[in-house]
């Protein structure tokens, strides 16, 4: 198959995922910053699943005004990201570094702010490499485009002029979204305990697996 663009996921493919805990905490700040104990993991949850009417239910229940709750939450858990960047709690795969030898256009499509995305891009003075950069804001609109919507994967298809383009995910839900984009997936799992049964669990399978980033030049030959 000749593909004319490379997509990569970010958290899992580009840099190592971000504490769940961490980001519950910063979810519990959020609630503080209201006066109110939220369930912090449920709530994360929700985010991660982009479901919007169950944060805005909770919040009329709190009384809590959904927009201000979702831009402080927002405010909260970029910070904590690129806290955990700057302390050394996460970095970049050392296998990224195959990606510079790819001579086809590069994109990043994440679920994750593209603030954290673009920021930590920069500050791995990667941001260069990729023409085009993805993510999903803390709004309806943005966890709408949430994996697997495949409306982020058009677009950055778009952008690169794109007719077929091949998407790297970590995720089972990453194999959906290039699914419903109508695009090829690799699934990418780093070790034993990565979403090995992801075509099993979503009834869609990935059109390539791997361990590594370092068996994309083989892939696109």
């Amino acid at each position: 198959m000749q593909y004319d663009a490379v997509l990569l996921d970010f958290d899992g493919v580009v840099v190592e995922t971000p504490s769940s805990r961490r980001l519950s905490d910063a979810l519990s700040r959020t609630y503080e910053q209201f006066d109110r104990s939220g369930p912090a993991a449920e709530t994360l949850q929700e985010l991660t699943c982009g479901d919007f009417e169950s944060i805005a239910d909770r919040c009329r229940t709190l009384d809590i005004d959904t927009d201000v709750f979702c831009t402080r939450a927002a405010r909260e858990l970029i910070r904590t990201q690129l806290a955990e960047i700057e302390r050394g709690l996460r970095s970049v795969y050392d296998d990224v570094s195959v990606v510079r030898s790819l001579e086809l256009p590069l994109g990043i499509v994440s679920d994750n702010h593209p603030t954290v995305v673009t920021n930590v891009l920069d500050r791995f003075g990667l941001r260069s490499l990729f023409e085009t950069v993805y993510g999903c804001a803390l709004t309806p609109d943005g966890l709408a485009r949430r994996k697997p919507d495949p409306t982020n994967i058009e677009a950055a298809m778009d952008t690169l002029e794109a007719e077929s383009a091949l998407y790297v995910g970590d995720r089972s839900v990453d194999v959906r979204a290039a699914d419903n984009a109508g695009i090829d997936s690799v699934l990418l799992s780093r070790s034993a305990s990565s979403d090995e049964s992801a075509d099993d669990a979503l009834d869609v399978t990935p059109t390539y697996h791997s361990s590594s980033l370092a068996a994309l030049p083989a892939l696109l030959e």
